[in-house]
């Protein structure tokens, strides 16, 4: 039995820019890309922090060091620029791989500058009522 589990996530960034008449999807920097261990072409999931939105594109490559972040055409209708996102890629992991696995978590902060990287997700813990 294979297992979808998080491969990579972009976590709290900001879109730079809404293109509606523009081939591609999600543009974004190409070090990020690279330091989140996505590609072009390949498919994510969005995330609207600001507004609920969730949407399936795929990715294709931005200026390198430009920190952009561009939806375009169709998903432009789902986020304005400022909006914060998330931005996550799934893998399929057979049982031994699944259990090996680790994440690759990257967070920015409001200028879309990478503020660490993580391969784990702290357990949440329950607040009292």
């Amino acid at each position: 039995m294979n297992r979808t589990l998080l491969k990579s996530k972009l976590h709290r960034i900001n879109v730079t820019q809404v293109e509606l008449d523009y081939e591609g999807s999600c543009a974004v920097d190409k070090n990020f890309l690279d330091a989140a261990n996505m590609q072009e072409y390949e498919k994510v999931d969005v995330y609207n922090v600001t507004n609920g939105e969730r949407f399936s594109t795929y990715l294709i490559l931005a200026e390198p060091g430009s920190k952009t972040l561009s939806v375009n055409g169709a998903a432009a209708h789902k986020v304005s620029v400022g909006d914060v996102v998330i931005i996550c890629t799934y893998g399929s992991f057979d049982e031994a791989e699944s259990k090996a696995h680790k994440p690759t978590l990257i967070y920015f902060d409001n200028s879309n500058t990478i503020t660490g990287i993580k391969n784990s997700i702290p357990e949440q813990k329950l607040h009292s009522i």
